[in-house]
């Protein structure tokens, strides 16, 4: 904010000095002065013969008072921009801020304009302004630029308010790109960016949404705006769960036969990409192994597993049975190209044959392939984790880092799970799931997807309630990644970032609007303590009714 326009208490002195000589001296020579004529007036005498100028040792006459001063407008410091995330750091200045007009460009140097266009482009409708590629920036305008990488954080910026002009820059893209959401939130309301400098990056590499789309179609449109609301947060990962027992949501040209209806096309998948690419988010693609296949097995039930009584284990595949394996290394395969993004997750989750109290007992068949796999000592789980790394391999070979919920590894068997598949913690109530410790001792990377806090589960089955912004804003750290309790701080380099996951258990429970409103406040919450890992400045009150301007 600045202040109304004030005179310098020096201003106030000078005026009221010559005000003061004035009213007692007579000026010689201006007849048309006010002063002069008063005096002339009030004496009915003529003026006084002229004198010798002014500095001459003959001259009676007071030296001439020099011109009052035109005063210059003060403005109080600035204070940091109004965001969600918070800045984390802004250095404040005197001055007017900036605020965008039509007749003023985003700017973007030659050297940048392949790498930058698209930012600049994208900023420039959202403010109503022109965009320009100039070596030159002009009063008014918004110059984004790339600077040296050198040791600078990835997807760190800094923006600089500072005569008129604004300047965005960062060691890469992403970085750019998140000044302009900081600059795009600062003058939302109609007020100016401040002046000053912020200098920002986030805590963690990893920040992102889950969804479920195998359980609910939720439409393309719906997916691009929830792109758009997390690029704005400075959310960078999109995960999509698009297979499970319900439905297979995305076409496929090699299996047609599991396709659901209604379901994604490749082109729509496309589109959806190249929009997050732009927004600088990854997608992560999950097809779910060796359970939660119910959809492809209802077109492969030869596949099913079935325990020692005949009796068909919900959504799973018999991994002993090599077609299994061949059906879902061509699915992962097909869909490989479809995702440029760096992860994969593979799932690994909730596969029913290890709850059963004596798994080598009630799947003889699993117990058999294991031993005769990895030796007399080998298990089913040791079958179950084979089956975890083989899947790894498939993805690994396209360029993917390949991702597991975490009760997909297991402990204490023949085979472990390959020490780069990264950790998606989620809960410590399934069966293999271990304490958060346990798997960060291992020296393994982790994700949260809490349960506790992060899962907005539809239709709140299973004693699950939909979580809440003020709840996760604060209590929930990425360091809270079971239940309420926080590991170690000392374990904070291993853990990558988290992801507020939607999963539509009961999909009929909310329309796709209802669950856009459910999420935004948590979405939010997630977004600022991913960013920045100190305490919020603001109340919890008082981040909502930003978030709500916002």
């Amino acid at each position: 904010m600045t202040k109304p326009t004030l005179r310098s208490r020096r201003s106030h002195l000078a005026t009221a000095t010559v005000a003061a000589m004035l009213s007692l001296v007579a000026i010689p020579g201006c007849a048309s002065g006010s002063a002069g004529s008063a005096g002339t007036a009030a004496t009915g005498e003529s003026p006084p013969p002229p004198s010798a100028p002014p500095g001459r040792p003959d001259s009676t006459e007071p030296p001439a008072v020099a011109p009052t001063p035109t005063p210059t407008r003060s403005y109080a410091l600035s204070t940091a921009p109004h965001t969600i995330p918070a800045v984390r750091e802004h250095v404040p200045a005197r001055g007017p801020g900036w605020r965008p007009a039509p007749t003023a460009r985003i700017v973007v140097p030659p050297a940048d304009r392949a790498e930058l266009a698209d930012e600049g482009k994208l900023l420039a409708g959202e403010l109503g302004m022109q965009f320009a590629e100039s070596a030159t920036p002009r009063s008014g305008d918004v110059e984004l630029a790339l600077g040296a990488k050198g040791s600078a954080k990835p997807e760190s910026y800094t923006l600089t308010v500072k005569d008129g002009k604004v300047r965005i820059s960062g060691p890469d893209e992403a970085g750019v790109f998140y000044g302009t959401r900081t600059l795009k939130q600062a003058v939302s309301g109609g007020g100016p960016a401040p002046e000053g400098t912020v200098r920002d990056a986030p805590a963690k590499p990893q920040r992102g949404l889950n969804l479920d789309i195998a359980r609910k179609n939720f439409t393309p449109d719906w997916i691009k705006d929830r792109l758009r609301e997390m690029a704005d947060l400075k959310l960078n990962q999109l995960g999509l769960h698009f297979s499970d027992d319900q439905a297979f949501r995305i076409q496929s040209d090699t299996h047609p036969e599991i396709v659901s209806d209604p379901h994604l096309t490749k082109a729509q998948v496309r589109e959806i990409t190249a929009l997050a690419a732009r927004l600088h988010i990854a997608v992560i693609p999950e097809i779910d192994s060796p359970g939660h296949l119910g959809a492809v097995l209802r077109a492969y039930p030869a596949l099913q597993l079935h325990d020692v009584q005949g009796r068909a284990v919900k959504g799973a595949v018999d991994i002993a049975n090599p077609a299994a394996a061949k059906l879902v290394d061509e699915l992962l395969r097909e869909y490989l190209p479809l995702f440029p993004g760096a992860i994969w997750n593979l799932g690994a989750d909730e596969y029913q044959a290890l709850v059963y109290r004596d798994p080598q007992a009630s799947f003889p068949q699993l117990a058999a392939a294991a031993r005769e796999r990895y030796g007399a000592a080998g298990r089913v789980q040791d079958l179950a984790t084979g089956w975890l790394n083989a899947r790894a391999d498939v993805v690994r070979s396209a360029g993917r880092r390949p991702a597991a919920w975490n009760d997909g590894f297991f402990t204490g068997g023949v085979v472990q799970p390959a020490k780069d598949i990264e950790v998606e913690y989620w809960t410590g109530k399934e069966g293999g799931a271990r304490p958060p410790l346990e798997y960060l001792r291992e020296g393994r990377k982790v994700v949260n997807l809490n349960d506790e806090y992060l899962y907005y589960v539809l239709g709140e089955p299973n004693d699950f309630t939909y979580p809440t912004g003020r709840r996760i804003y604060e209590e929930w750290t990425p360091l809270v990644l079971r239940g309420t309790t926080a590991v170690p701080k000392s374990f904070d380099s291993q853990i990558l970032g988290g992801r507020f996951a939607v999963w539509a258990d009961l999909a009929g429970s909310q329309t796709q609007a209802q669950v856009a409103e459910g999420i935004r406040l948590p979405l939010a919450a997630v977004a600022q303590k991913l960013w920045d890992p100190r305490p919020p400045a603001l109340s919890w009150p008082e981040f909502k009714a930003l978030a709500d301007r916002l």
